[in-house]
């Protein structure tokens, strides 16, 4: 704290501080985003003595409204997410990381209830409240709760807006600032070529099942109502941490008709995989019907797809129309080492 109020007091000690290091050092600057007018001094240190920086942060969003030198071209954006199950090898357990999320300052406390709820409670403080992002704080954990129940569901927001009490546009930004404080990411819908009505609304997945339970108050054991919602949000997010640090894909949307819904659909060159995440232990026919359907689409019959059912049950299988049945670890090691796209 001592060294942010002398930089803020003036910004030119922190080139002078560099001035004592070799051309060509590395420097890391963590919570970039509490002194956006840094960048103009790590530009011009790249430039002048190519100088490395590693900036890290947790937002983005002061840095974007205040029109900061976003160093374009000369960074490359990476991505940290809560620990994948390959990260966690033999130590990785489904039911903790439903129950608990696998944050890893929170793994490294035995997924304690109490870290995640204070978790949270430093987010609101420190990320929104210290930010000044938001007019009311109370409305925005209002938000936050009912916001939680919408984790792997079609985003409604005049739904969302009429159960937190504030304004639709007002409930645009609160979605933004969840976004660019990455508590959240949004998946886009896939328009179809069937002759339904189509979901069009982007689907609201939080970024770690423990927080979203810490923010919903439901830090007990997982019930069968939510691990649903927690299992498919799970897959999302390991899919996610996939594409930032393995390159999985190149996009991805979910599909939807009026009855009918595909969780994932993932996208590379000219093949598509297509993904519904089921949390029972025992296959049912009946759960690959969204699978067998979106296979009419003929926009899907121009390239090569992929159909895959991923549950918790033990027993591999492929139905006669194609979709295989598999196992989670099954699954993630197709995803962890690129198998998922050998048809």
């Amino acid at each position: 704290e001592k060294l942010y109020q002398s930089y803020l007091a003036d910004i030119g000690l922190f080139a002078q501080k560099i001035a004592t290091l070799d051309d060509g050092a590395l420097v890391i600057v963590d919570e970039i985003q509490r002194l956006p007018e840094l960048l103009n001094e790590v530009h011009r240190l790249i430039e002048e003595r190519k100088i490395r920086f590693i900036l890290s942060g947790s937002s983005a969003r002061k840095l974007k409204q205040q029109g900061t030198n976003l160093l374009a071209g000369r960074a490359i954006q990476r991505e940290a997410h809560p620990f994948t199950p390959d990260e966690l090898g033999d130590d990785f357990d489904l039911n903790r990381v439903l129950a608990y999320g696998s944050i890893p300052v929170v793994w490294s406390q035995e997924s304690d209830p109490e870290s995640l709820e204070s978790y949270v409670q430093t987010y609101i403080k420190q990320e929104v409240q210290g930010e000044a992002l938001v007019r009311s704080l109370p409305s925005f954990a209002r938000f936050l709760q009912i916001s939680a129940l919408f984790h792997g569901q079609v985003l409604n927001i005049s739904s969302l807006a009429r159960d937190a009490g504030v304004q639709r546009t007002t409930v645009n930004g609160y979605l933004d600032i969840l976004e660019d404080t990455l508590m959240t990411f949004r998946l886009p819908s896939y328009k179809a070529g069937l002759r339904v009505k189509e979901k069009t609304h982007p689907k609201l997945y939080w970024f770690d099942p423990g927080v979203v339970r810490a923010i919903k108050n439901q830090l007990g054991p997982v019930s069968l109502e939510e691990k649903g919602a927690l299992f498919e949000g799970f897959i999302a997010q390991v899919l996610r941490a996939n594409k930032s640090y393995r390159k999985l894909f190149s996009s991805w949307a979910y599909w939807a008709s009026r009855s009918h819904e595909v969780d994932f659909l993932l996208f590379r060159d000219n093949c598509c995989v297509a993904i519904e995440a089921k949390c029972g232990t025992r296959f049912r026919p009946e759960d690959t019907e969204s699978l067998d359907l979106i296979s009419e689409d003929k926009k899907f019959k121009k390239g090569k797809m992929r159909k895959i059912l991923v549950y918790c049950g033990r027993e591999k299988l492929k139905t006669k129309s194609g979709v295989e049945v598999l196992p989670l670890m099954d699954f993630l090691d197709l995803v962890e080492t690129g198998a998922l796209w050998k048809f």
